[in-house]
């Protein structure tokens, strides 16, 4: 394989192949470097994000309009409820608000929906504008409190604070906000599930297969939550942490403060779903709960083997590419691909942390492409040197895959079937080999990269 065209200043975010020590020396949970055009969102996007499932919740961005319709229903969470967040609303701040302020035209904001609607809670997200002509944004949404008794949390997010990760932990800072107030002293009981966001009904999934195995849910942070069950997360006795990158700032806070210890999990793989069932019923349940998480991971898993059995002969020796957010998230989908007989050629996160690559280095093999943060130019000339039969990965990536003529499948927000738990195994294996084995591929003449190793 050829050079590889990388700038220099981001050589030390990629790894090819995993280290004799089992130690992985790439630099992550870092700031992106400017001019690399980084497929990670702003930090605004990542609070909203985290933020948008709870159903019954009032949105206000403060900022231009354009920042409110690029994250407008921006996630495909299902709601049991209301479908009240699924609409956005903006100051939208013009050139005028920039040089007079903005502090009258949010006041009214907040005042138009606490008449018209009576919301329980108001977040409002301070953009990149806010941030630069400095409104008091905590000022205005206090007396919003006070003079109407409702909660109207702010959600500190200029784009240009941090990144996307520093805009999950924005959103975490809200909700404790939020759940704060409503701790009690007292016996806790049931498990709250942070970091699923509900997007194609998979919290309804997890929230089943806990029903089957006699362990209670208390609240769920965010997907399908609304205001009343998200401030009873105080009373739980163990909080489960579904995706690391968003809501683990979330669980050490809650810890700290509130008393609740955190796993972490994962309900993507037969084997990390089997896994997560029996370690939650090891830590809150009793013997009956262990007895009854092991009968029914072992039978899920026969009933899935037998049924992914046919799809053997299409996948074996497959090479995948795998770009998402989170590390768990990855560790998941290598494991996943490992059972499918598959083997992860690239493998890439925007928000890992340094011991999720850690776990990364331990799964692949010694000349796998690891890279935090990556950006398009660097996904695509790894893939075609790889030789990548398909990408995993979220909205941005899916173009990239299909120009290059490369299998894809949506791992991200804005996917409609569910891709956790026992039934999102055979969802996603399906996926796989529809998009990998499609007859659409042989019309396609795009040429095999020639050459050597890879250089940096």
């Amino acid at each position: 394989m050829g050079e590889m065209n990388i700038l220099d200043e981001r050589k030390q975010f990629i790894q090819i192949g995993n280290s004799s020590d089992g130690c992985s020396g790439i630099k992550c949970d870092s700031d992106s470097l400017s001019g690399a055009v980084s497929q990670r969102a702003c930090v605004y996007c990542g609070a909203r994000v985290v933020l948008n499932p709870i159903t019954d919740a009032f949105h206000i961005v403060h900022g231009p309009i354009g920042c409110a319709s690029y994250t407008w229903d921006i996630r495909g969470s299902l709601s049991s409820g209301s479908e009240l967040y699924r609409n956005s609303f903006s100051t939208d701040l013009c050139e005028k608000d920039v040089v007079f302020g903005g502090e009258k035209k949010l006041a009214a904001a907040i005042d138009e929906l606490a008449t018209l609607h009576n919301p329980k809670v108001i977040f409002v997200y301070a953009t990149c504008i806010v941030g630069v002509i400095g409104d008091d944004v905590d000022a205005v949404c206090k007396a919003a409190e006070q003079k109407y008794g409702i909660r109207v949390i702010p959600v500190k997010s200029p784009g240009f604070s941090g990144n996307k990760s520093y805009g999950y932990k924005m959103a975490c800072d809200a909700i404790m906000s939020l759940i704060s107030p409503c701790a009690k002293e007292g016996e806790k009981h049931g498990v709250n599930i942070l970091g699923d966001f509900n997007l194609a009904g998979e919290m309804w999934i997890i929230k089943n297969y806990l029903k089957e195995i006699g362990i209670d849910v208390v609240s769920t942070i965010t997907g399908d939550a609304s205001y009343d069950s998200i401030t009873k997360a105080p009373s739980a006795e163990l909080n489960i942490v579904q995706c690391a990158g968003s809501m683990t700032y979330l669980a050490n806070r809650m810890e700290e403060e509130m008393g609740i210890p955190y796993i972490k999990v994962s309900f993507f793989g037969i084997e990390d779903t089997g896994s997560a069932l029996v370690r939650i019923a090891e830590a809150v349940g009793t013997s009956d709960n262990i007895a009854r998480a092991k009968e029914f991971t072992q039978k899920e898993s026969s009933r899935l083997k037998a049924a992914l059995s046919k799809y053997d002969s299409c996948l074996k020796g497959k090479k995948a590419a795998i770009y998402v957010g989170g590390g768990f998230k990855a560790i998941s989908l290598i494991r996943q691909f490992a059972a499918m007989g598959m083997k992860t050629v690239v493998v890439g996160t925007q928000t890992g942390k340094p011991e999720d690559y850690e776990v990364i280095n331990q799964l692949v093999d010694k000349d796998t492409v690891i890279l935090d943060d990556a950006n398009p130019a660097e996904l695509e000339q790894f893939m075609k040197q790889m030789g990548a039969d398909i990408l995993v990965g979220g909205v941005k990536e899916r173009p990239l895959a299909y120009k290059l003529g490369i299998a894809f499948c949506d791992h991200n927000h804005e996917r409609k079937h569910a891709l956790a738990g026992y039934d999102g195994v055979i969802n996603f294996t399906e996926e796989v080999n529809r998009s990998i084995n499609s007859p659409v591929w042989q019309y396609l003449n795009i040429p095999t990269p020639k050459g050597g190793g890879l250089a940096l």
